[in-house]
């Protein structure tokens, strides 16, 4: 996965991530959406077989990457828990 930054500004970032569809666009958009500075954070893939979501996420003036990296990192952990408790019904 990498993470091209197309624009960028005081409150928005506008970003694609390469190699990945909707599965963790979703997670991640409902990640940023919960945080209490962003106004807005949504995606589009513009073709559905060239997977590479474009995100748009604006912020009450929080700075946009350290949003991004916060929201990453709550997805990391609430994907760690739900791998530990699918292992737990085997």
């Amino acid at each position: 996965m990498e993470i091209n930054i197309v624009e960028e500004k005081k409150n928005k970032l506008i970003f694609e991530i390469t190699g990945e569809g909707h599965t963790l666009s979703n997670v991640l958009r409902k990640e940023l959406n919960s945080d209490e500075h962003v106004k807005t954070a949504a995606y589009t893939i513009d073709h559905p077989l060239i997977e590479k979501p474009r995100f748009v996420l604006e912020t009450d003036g929080a700075d946009p990457k350290k949003t991004l990296i916060a929201a990453a990192k709550r997805a990391q952990k609430e994907l760690e828990k739900a791998k530990s408790e699918a292992k737990e019904l085997k």
